[in-house]
């Protein structure tokens, strides 16, 4: 019976695997190939072995680490900010909601813009010279800060990120308040529950799990983030804002450097491999 099983299991899952091997697994070596060779776009056809120099290069370069360096501190914040943001409106601005759902489509809107067009719109909106915000802040208080420098350009992308995407966190933590039973809402109240005491002890217990999942798809996205960034700042003054997918990016287009652009992609997808891996033992090591 439970070799049937298996067989039906495995009719089942085979398109799913020929179209990861087909789709994935093919251009997955072809990068592994590429990063441990020298290549460029003369010779992407034939190119030549030659050991681990590329990943040497890439992990003695400065700018990878700052790129590292970037990403990360960027990922953990905005998944930080957008959740924290997010659970508020979802958990406070409930009742609001329930009564007037139109506002759900309003809260939505920001998702409904491709990343580079927000990155664009802001890029005009706060220009140093041209962009209404510093123009108005400079005829109403006398001065203005300039958004996109060295030292203000990075908070200034944190903000734009997480206005984008806060919607996001959002709508995953309203669905989860919502599906908590209101049998569990009536027995709190009734043993005398005040709203902060259902807050702790059973609206946040019972949203772990969404909470835990938000906040690591919101830093996957902000650690891996490009389109925006490079819109509004691109590697910015000195590369403050050089994140990791720009870094390949720019060693791959513009420098030409094919084999150390491959080579840090590969090491970014071990990097995500790894961490995947962890999370998912430790879920499966909670679940039983």
């Amino acid at each position: 019976m439970d070799s049937k099983r298996h067989l039906e299991w495995g009719v089942l899952s085979a398109p799913m695997v020929l179209f990861l091997l087909l789709f994935l697994g093919f251009p997955a070596l072809v990068n592994i190939v590429y990063s441990v060779s020298s290549v460029s776009f003369q010779t992407l056809r034939s190119p030549e072995l030659s050991g681990f120099s590329n990943y040497a290069s890439v992990l003695s370069d400065g700018d990878f680490w700052r790129a590292i360096w970037f990403s990360l501190r960027f990922g953990v914040i905005t998944a930080l900010a957008e959740c924290l943001i997010g659970f508020f409106l979802a958990i406070f601005l409930a009742p609001l909601f329930e009564k007037r759902s139109w506002l759900l489509a309003i809260i939505m809107l920001p998702l409904m813009v491709a990343p580079a067009l927000v990155g664009l719109m802001y890029r005009l909106v706060l220009h140093e010279f041209v962009g209404p915000v510093p123009h108005y802040l400079w005829t109403w208080f006398g001065s203005a800060p300039a958004f996109l420098n060295v030292a203000n350009a990075f908070w200034t992308l944190v903000v734009v990120e997480t206005l984008q995407w806060t919607p996001f966190a959002f709508l995953l933590f309203y669905m989860a308040h919502r599906a908590i039973p209101l049998e569990v809402r009536e027995a709190a109240q009734m043993d005398g529950s005040t709203g902060w005491d259902m807050l702790w002890r059973i609206e946040i217990p019972l949203m772990a799990s969404t909470i835990a999942i938000a906040l690591f798809i919101r830093f996957i996205d902000g650690f891996r983030v490009f389109d925006n960034v490079y819109v509004l700042t691109g590697s910015g003054p000195g590369g403050s804002t050089r994140s990791l997918s720009i870094y390949v990016y720019e060693a791959f287009f513009r420098q030409g450097e094919i084999g150390p652009a491959v080579a840090a992609s590969v090491l970014l997808f071990i990097a995500s491999f790894a961490v995947l891996f962890f999370i998912n033992q430790g879920l499966a090591r909670r679940a039983r």
